[in-house]
């Protein structure tokens, strides 16, 4: 028996369950699971991985992807340098556990938005400063698209505020990237605060958000025909490289 999850807090916007679990049945595995780990705080994480012997790969979302560095024996070079884990094996020696983190947002991010004519779009807006930030941050640099931060309070060479999203800015940053949970399920009527009266057809707005498939941000940029792409694609990606990582296959 095999066992995998999702550690998160307030797991009730995932799909993660039910897209490995329809996976596993269509690949006939019958004895691999899938399950959701709600916790308030990272502290419980190793109990949750002693009380559950078979559990070997963990993914981890909102609001865990920094503070699990904390909680690992070990990182991947990708996720060393992002500052963020998503996807954590669980390596199991006799009566020792050791704990590997990677980040597979990135490679989900890239997949993703190659589907897409992304070479057309040079500069980049990335919403939020949290853990998927991070692993976007890194992915664009990959795609040597420049970018900006925007946060509601930190304000640096790299980051700018809210209040900072002009006209003339927004002429510049075609690609507007959100990674905050804002509009996501089941807070669907939230939306990050932008002047989309400055947005046109020359936009992507790429929402990491899912559920629901077009949220309060993607439907106020497609209101000024702008291009617009959710996070579902992401979403499965990661987690196909996820699997990768949980079964040694080559990323």
């Amino acid at each position: 028996m095999r066992q995998f999850g999702l550690l998160g807090k307030g797991l009730t916007h995932s799909y993660s369950e039910s897209y490995f679990n329809n996976k596993f049945s269509t690949l006939g595995l019958t004895d691999v699971c899938y399950n959701l780990f709600s916790v308030s705080d990272l502290t419980g994480m190793r109990d949750i991985i002693s009380a559950n012997p078979f559990l070997t790969g963990l993914n981890v979302t909102i609001p865990f992807k920094i503070d699990v560095i904390n909680f690992v024996d070990e990182l991947d070079e990708s996720a060393k340098a992002i500052g963020a884990v998503n996807t954590l094996k669980i390596l199991r020696q006799g009566k020792k556990t050791r704990i590997k983190g990677y980040n597979t947002d990135y490679l989900g991010f890239i997949e993703s938005i190659k589907s897409m004519n992304y070479k057309i779009y040079k500069k980049a807006l990335i919403l939020g400063t949290g853990g998927a930030s991070r692993a976007i941050a890194y992915a664009l640099n990959l795609l040597s698209i420049d970018f900006l931060f925007v946060s509601r309070q930190q304000k640096n060479e790299a980051t700018i505020n809210y209040n900072d999203l002009t006209k003339d800015l927004l002429s510049r940053y075609s690609l507007i990237i959100n990674t905050t949970p804002l509009g996501m399920y089941p807070d669907i009527k939230s939306c990050p605060d932008i002047p989309f009266q400055y947005l046109g057809r020359k936009h992507l707005l790429f929402d990491l958000v899912y559920n629901p498939d077009k949220t309060v941000f993607l439907q106020k940029g497609q209101q000024q025909n702008t291009y617009i792409c959710n996070g579902l694609n992401m979403l499965y990606a990661q987690a196909e490289y996820s699997w990768k990582i949980w079964n040694d296959e080559a990323l």
